[in-house]
């Protein structure tokens, strides 16, 4: 039988927050979120994680991803978040500001749920087991098709660290072949995690 009660970390059920996240994005978008979020479970069933906030935090991941730019500078504003953020957009955004939004209009305010949601768009130097979680779960989902998603299924499903740490390298190499311009904290979380646990393939 399914269980909808989210409670105390959600103040109403799993239908309703399902309709509130639908309701800020694209079909397209939501049915990723859905993926993440089982996909989060699974991850925590394999590596010991709290399999409902796994839950909340992979469906709630994206929940800013398609809200306004001005809406986002505002809320940096508000915040009085450190003003390079200014300097970067959306892609880094929908993590580090927009779990303000998800305070205010989904009352989540579970600090693992919100860290989790935080730190998906950068990674970090220390991501307890729920960020890795959701980390991994957005990048591995099985809508993902981009190259090298195999191999990050498959190294991710030895070692969840190591699953950190191909992201944050397939990431890097990612932007660089771009010419994107690259957050500080992703260069800090790179050099953190390969001097933990060293390159993935030695895993």
């Amino acid at each position: 039988m399914k269980n909808n009660t989210l409670e105390p970390i959600v103040p109403y059920d799993w239908d309703e927050l399902e309709k509130r996240v639908a309701a800020r994005m694209t079909a397209k978008r939501f049915a990723h979120c859905q993926r993440t979020s089982v996909e989060a479970v699974k991850l925590a069933e394999q590596y010991g994680g709290d399999i409902q906030r796994a839950k909340i935090g992979g469906l709630v991941h994206d929940y800013a991803k398609q809200i306004p730019d001005a809406d986002f500078i505002q809320a940096i504003h508000d915040h009085h978040l450190p003003a390079a953020l200014l300097d970067y957009g959306n892609a880094i955004w929908h993590g580090i500001v927009g779990i303000y939004f998800i305070e205010d209009e989904l009352a989540i305010h579970d600090p693992a749920i919100l860290q989790a949601v935080e730190e998906h768009t950068t990674g970090a130097p220390e991501m307890p087991l729920l960020a890795q979680i959701v980390y991994m779960a957005d990048f591995i989902e099985p809508g993902r098709h981009f190259p090298g998603v195999d191999d990050a299924r498959a190294v991710t499903a030895k070692s969840l660290q190591a699953g950190v740490l191909f992201q944050l390298s397939h990431e890097l190499k990612y932007l660089v072949e771009k010419q994107e311009p690259i957050y500080p904290l992703t260069f800090t979380s790179y050099n953190a995690w390969v001097r933990r646990i060293g390159h993935p393939a030695d895993n």
